[in-house]
């Protein structure tokens, strides 16, 4: 069966009879009672370009509706250095949004968080998911409130590569290779993976784990709680390895795959020169893919979910910024309020409007979003949330040192894997010696 171009999977269907092809509206703060006039809230996180501009609608908002007026420093991927510098020079933001889940553990084991006001706590029990209290939670306090979310289940493709190879959407990983193959036999490979960027590894072996070995093991996995060499990790990696060695699979091969970065994997598929039929990653895809290449999301651009491996549940692995407030801040007070504000659906919606962004608030308006495909995704992550199904990226979770450096750890290991993927047992060895040293430091 061809792909024909208009709906992407089963949960697009009925947002596109609920509201049509194009989703629109959204809420912008405004007309309040202006409490925190004369106050500034400092805000630090990793957005840049795009995001930051987005961000700034929101924080604008929340002026119009306080008083308060905003102040946003882009600390780049060094966000725990940069406001650990802040703190210890005397100069601590309010608001800090926290790209990974062990960044805010370490944050809030070092004394320097506020725990989440009770209006903001009422507000996260009501409006979102439980999955995503726990992960914004330490020691049973609730620090961190999730604003902006990925689902990082999402494997883009070219409609014209499928159509070209009479190539028809997976079920389940299995059909997903054979579906490779279909691509590749008509001259194009199948994926350009992104192996210069360690992370994007890290996020192929998560999806194949939780849907393979399923969520309990997934989160001892996650806590270390069970070793890498577990019989369990020796599967998925093997299963992985099957795509890795595959010559017709990867473009390039695993040569040219680790000379390739995120957004060069995004233009293999999208770009001037196709290389390839399709790239795994999150919904941040869409945005490459528009804003680089001008390619319209559902039309020359389309997605499917990470299909299901081995019979197991198709896997949902999420990203997120969780913003927190500092104790140090010289204006926490009206950081809190912030974050009372965040927590609605009315700031949520700001942000959706503008595009780029998922909200894991279940009481946004699935019409706010600028098109009805990142509709249809954010549902899609609703959904597993709603199911506890879904599970925060586990390199995320972990300490830095393992799961979030540049040539270290998990990251140069799987790199290593995809370099040579011949032997899963030796490597899952490899990754334990470094989990075991950057969790017990």
């Amino acid at each position: 069966m061809m792909w024909r171009g208009t709906i992407l999977f089963t949960g697009c269907t009925a947002l596109l009879f609920a509201f049509g092809a194009t989703a629109c509206g959204g809420v912008v703060a405004g007309g309040g009672d202006k409490v925190l006039s004369g106050q500034t809230v400092t805000v630090v996180g990793v957005w840049s370009g795009s995001e930051q501009k987005n961000f700034q609608k929101v924080l604008d908002a929340f002026t119009a509706k306080t008083g308060a007026k905003t102040q946003f420093v882009s600390t780049g991927d060094n966000v725990s250095t940069v406001v650990g510098s802040k703190i210890e020079g005397g100069n601590a933001p309010d608001v800090v949004m926290v790209p990974q889940v062990g960044v805010l553990q370490q944050f809030a084991k070092k004394g320097w968080l506020q725990p989440l006001s009770t209006i903001t706590q009422q507000t996260v029990d009501a409006n979102y998911a439980p999955i995503w209290k726990r992960y914004g939670s330490v020691n049973g306090k609730l620090y961190g409130l999730y604003f902006k979310a990925a689902d990082k289940s999402t494997i883009w493709f070219s409609p014209q590569a499928f159509t070209q190879a009479g190539a028809s959407l997976p079920n389940s990983y299995e059909e997903l290779l054979q579906t490779g193959h279909d691509v590749a036999d008509s001259g194009l490979a199948a994926f350009a993976v992104a192996g210069q960027d360690g992370w994007t590894l890290t996020d192929w072996f998560e999806n194949i784990y939780l849907s393979q070995a399923g969520p309990e093991k997934y989160d001892a996995l996650a806590a270390h709680k069970l070793k890498w060499t577990d019989e369990s990790v020796v599967k998925a990696l093997t299963t992985l390895g099957k795509l890795f060695q595959d010559k017709q699979l990867v473009a390039g091969g695993a040569k040219e795959a680790l000379n390739t970065d995120f957004p060069g994997s995004v233009e293999k598929v999208f770009g001037p020169k196709p290389e390839a039929g399709m790239v795994y990653e999150g919904d941040f895809v869409a945005g490459v893919a528009h804003d680089q290449f001008g390619k319209t999301i559902g039309k020359d651009a389309g997605f499917f979910p990470f299909p299901a491996v081995d019979g197991g549940t198709a896997p949902v692995v999420s990203g997120g910024d969780a913003a927190v407030v500092l104790k140090d801040g010289k204006d926490a007070k009206a950081g809190m309020k912030l974050l009372e504000y965040l927590a609605t659906p009315e700031a949520a919606a700001v942000w959706a409007k503008a595009g780029g962004f998922l909200s894991p608030n279940k009481k946004l308006d699935l019409k706010t979003y600028s098109d009805i495909y990142t509709s249809a995704i954010a549902l899609s992550l609703i959904d597993a949330g709603n199911s506890d199904w879904v599970r925060f990226d586990m390199s995320d979770q972990a300490p830095a040192a393992f799961g979030g450096t540049k040539g270290a750890g998990e990251w140069k290991l799987l790199q290593d894997f995809l370099r040579d993927p011949s032997d899963p047992k030796a490597t899952a060895a490899d990754i334990e010696d470094a989990a075991t040293k950057a969790y017990h430091r």
